[in-house]
């Protein structure tokens, strides 16, 4: 902000004033909407499914219906979309935020009919849609990515990465990588039973399930996806000297905190191919579940593509969970990791190509979009939104990035299921037998 003695704070501004006052409010009326902790699945569910399923006999999960009362929170939020200027670029931002926890209620109080997917949907999108001046959806990129990695090394060559590290000891792994880049804030790691997923992040830990066994690599795709994006972004936004909602994690971000997330999986080279298929195959499985396979249908087709009967449980709740078993109504977010990276990738060779990278940090900057990033990336230059605290290594780097995607971007114009192995030995003969051809001067 100015310097100058005359200069009116933002509270004070006739029209910042009442944008933080709506800022304030919706950070209230979101407090009670948390969509992952309504819709989660028991823990003990996955013992009793994998048991009938070892006997012979697996029966839908029935697991339990939550459809908390969030109609206050409903009218507090139209409320304050009602006060939002949407000509306002931090108004319109406000205005979109505010609707994606209304369209969270709206999922939560629905959880079990068409009303949950139809929110879920209008969140974190459909891996069968077709978007403007688009060709193709998720579902083909990700069977593109099934088919290119079977052409590659085969389903049977992919081999599995150990996890042998017992959770304790990874913790502490862990901790010591994220001391010295939280250097501003305390973030512990916290052990967990009841987990149902492996790891999780929020801005004052990473919380790691006790019972899991962990690999190598999970400590560089948890360093990079959990600790240096999800938490890093939280930690961001609550640094934020006057919009704290940047520091929400609303459901509308979502597709590109997740994008954004992979995306620094493999541009670090943290993320390994088994990881890349299941993110892939969740959703392919996803389409189908909405197209009107069941749970067990779905467990079967992650069981059939390699996963181990746990991994195909787990796989399959994610899907189901705060849907039907029985199928079309489905929680959609992951297919929201695919697309999501997709997204980022494009967004971050659009700003490198039209010479904005001073952008790329933005991406950073609390919980945003990339359309966020567009829209508010003016008001850093008067301090109304600060520069992020914490961006990864590589997102600093604005070189390193462009040197990968420009040497990616020009190996896509070889193809190659035109050669095959022997290919090579031939061509290095031919250049020597067609010399041998030529007199020599």
């Amino acid at each position: 902000m100015s310097t100058a003695a005359n200069a009116v704070r933002p509270e004070d501004d006739k029209v910042l004033g009442p944008l933080l006052e709506c800022d304030r409010a919706l950070i209230a009326a979101s407090k009670k909407i948390c969509v992952l902790k309504t819709i989660g699945w028991p823990a003990d569910m996955e013992a009793t499914f994998l048991a009938g399923y070892e006997r012979g006999n697996p029966v839908l999960p029935q697991p339990p219906q939550r459809q908390p009362d969030l109609s206050q929170e409903m009218e507090t939020l139209k409320a304050i979309m009602a006060r939002l200027d949407r000509g306002h670029p931090i108004g319109n931002w406000l205005f979109k935020t505010t609707w994606s926890y209304l369209t969270a209620a709206q999922m939560l109080m629905g959880t079990g009919t068409e009303t949950f997917t139809r929110c879920s949907t209008a969140l974190y999108g459909r891996p069968d849609t077709i978007y403007p001046s688009q060709t193709s959806n998720a579902v083909d990129a990700a069977n593109d990515l099934l088919a290119i990695s079977d052409d590659l090394v085969g389903r049977e060559g992919v081999p599995p990465v150990p996890a042998d590290i017992p959770a304790e000891e990874f913790a502490q792994r862990l901790r010591e990588r994220l001391g010295p880049f939280f250097d501003k804030d305390k973030v512990d790691v916290v052990l967990n039973p009841e987990m149902p997923s492996k790891a999780t992040a929020g801005s004052k830990s990473i919380n790691l399930r006790s019972t899991a066994l962990f690999s190598a690599l999970d400590l560089e795709q948890l360093t990079e996806h959990e600790a240096f994006v999800h938490t890093a972004t939280l930690l961001n936004g609550k640094h934020q000297p006057y919009f704290k909602a940047l520091g929400l994690g609303a459901p509308r971000t979502t597709r590109i905190q997740e994008g954004l997330a992979t995306f620094s999986e493999i541009i670090t080279g943290a993320i390994d191919l088994n990881r890349l298929r299941r993110i892939a195959l969740r959703v392919v499985m996803l389409a189908r579940a909405l197209d009107g396979a069941d749970f067990i249908e779905v467990f079967r087709g992650f069981l059939e593509a390699g996963q181990t009967p746990t991994e195909s449980y787990q796989s399959a709740a994610r899907i189901f969970r705060g849907g039907d078993v029985r199928g079309r109504i489905c929680f959609t977010k992951d297919g929201a990791y695919l697309e999501g990276v997709m997204i980022v990738y494009m967004f971050i060779r659009k700003v490198l190509q039209v010479g904005q990278a001073d952008m790329l940090p933005m991406l950073f900057a609390g919980r945003v979009t990339t359309a966020d990033v567009i829209t508010l990336a003016p008001y850093m230059q008067s301090g109304l939104i600060a520069r992020a605290v914490y961006v990864p290594p590589w997102a600093r780097n604005t070189q390193r990035v462009l040197s990968l995607m420009t040497f990616f971007t020009a190996a896509q114009r070889f193809r190659l299921d035109t050669v095959a192995l022997e290919r090579f030995v031939a061509y290095e003969d031919e250049l020597i037998d067609e010399s041998l051809q030529t007199p020599w001067q």
